[in-house]
């Protein structure tokens, strides 16, 4: 792919992109891959470098798992959205695995670990993005363990299903049992449960491969 179609993408999303020379622009281009990934397929398993992963189309999982193989959904990411803690090259502070897997076919670029570090050493704006798109990154992931911890089921799954219905735009969300549990850090029984009481009190529609909601009022109640 040429190098101008990453420089137009990177000229949007980074800020520091004007900034840097025309070499270290160059060198992160020519380490850069774009890359079609399949539904299901694991693209960064555990603490190795994989690079920063930028979604053009599709849906990726960045998850932590137990010994005993739980996983733990800390976000997703969607269009335009970028995974720094796949390049725990970049981030030294990154010291614990994490798993990003894809949950639809996607499209991503790719930028090497390595050439981002080089970047990032002769720029300092490039090692400060960084770190700033992590921590932003580690208030989603605060979010997430303050509803494992501290929330009751049916508040968390209806968050969720609020969150899920503000960003598709769509009062149906079509999801599994299987897939929310992931995402919400729960089992499938359990997510089956909680959606067959809400069906019960005409709160939500199940239907095979989805849920749509038909009383957004009470939902939002119980997530209060």
């Amino acid at each position: 792919m040429s190098d101008t179609v990453f420089e137009a993408v990177y000229r949007e999303i980074f800020p520091f992109w004007e900034k840097l020379s025309d070499t270290v622009r160059a060198l992160i281009c020519q380490n850069s891959k774009a890359l079609n990934f399949t539904k299901g397929k694991n693209i960064h398993n555990g603490s190795e470098c994989s690079g920063v992963v930028i979604v053009r189309s599709g849906c990726l999982r960045l998850y932590i798992m137990s010994d005993e193989g739980k996983e733990i959904t800390l976000y997703r990411l969607h269009r335009m959205d970028m995974c720094m803690l796949s390049a725990s090259c970049v981030l030294d502070a990154v010291t614990f695995d994490v798993f990003l897997d894809v949950e639809e076919d996607s499209e991503c670029f790719l930028i090497s670990g390595p050439a981002f570090v080089a970047a990032a050493k002769r720029n300092p704006e490039v090692r400060i993005f960084a770190l700033e798109t992590a921590v932003s990154r580690f208030s989603d992931v605060m979010w997430v363990m303050q509803q494992i911890l501290f929330m009751s089921m049916d508040k968390r799954l209806a968050i969720f299903l609020l969150d899920e219905s503000a960003r598709t735009g769509s009062d149906t969300i079509s999801l599994t049992h299987g897939q929310i549990a992931l995402y919400i850090g729960s089992a499938r029984e359990v997510v089956s449960r909680m959606l067959k009481y809400f069906a019960n009190e005409g709160i939500v529609e199940v239907f095979r491969g989805g849920i749509r909601i038909l009383d957004k009022k009470r939902l939002r109640k119980l997530a209060l």
